[in-house]
């Protein structure tokens, strides 16, 4: 059975996300989107509320699933018997830096990164970018799916409201 495993922090999921899940889905026998529980970094959402946006944006896909790690990737990929890693090149810049954490995974454990080239529809698109847009009320509809649009907002009321 082919198992991979795509690891990110989803904050939040963005339509480029889904695009590579999708793709990636159509191509393997089952997929876990892994979303990575870092307890140094704070991010928008919680863990939790990624996973739920996860779940939405993958329910169409009967080959996968949702789960969420914390510490090396390469312990989630033998905890779960995973083949492969899948990472998203969107430019040089990318592959710069995936490359070193691909070939050091490899030398960890023998788990293979399998590099997928972003659809050019979306090469301009991180989840960063979609929180600074969200922030100051641009319009990210275009960008991700309506709940997380939806999530976006309220997120960002509730922040204003609190004096965040």
């Amino acid at each position: 059975m082919r198992r991979v495993v795509c690891p990110g922090s989803f904050d939040p999921v963005t339509n480029g996300h889904i695009d590579i899940i999708g793709r990636v889905a159509r191509q393997n026998e089952e997929v876990i989107v892994a979303v990575l529980v870092n307890v140094n970094k704070r991010g928008l959402f919680t863990a939790d509320e990624k996973l739920d946006m996860l779940r939405e944006a993958t329910r169409g896909f009967g080959n996968v699933s949702v789960a969420k790690f914390d510490g090396l990737l390469v312990d989630f990929c033998r905890a779960n018997d995973v083949s492969a890693i899948v990472r998203s090149l969107r430019s040089v810049s990318d592959f710069d830096y995936e490359l070193q954490i691909a070939q050091m995974n490899y030398q960890l454990s023998g788990v293979d990164t399998l590099f997928l080239t972003a659809n050019p529809k979306y090469s301009f698109l991180s989840s960063s970018l979609v929180r600074e847009i969200a922030q100051y009320n641009g319009d990210v509809s275009a960008l991700v799916p309506p709940y997380v649009e939806e999530r976006l907002r309220a997120k960002y009321a509730e922040l204003a409201k609190d004096g965040g």
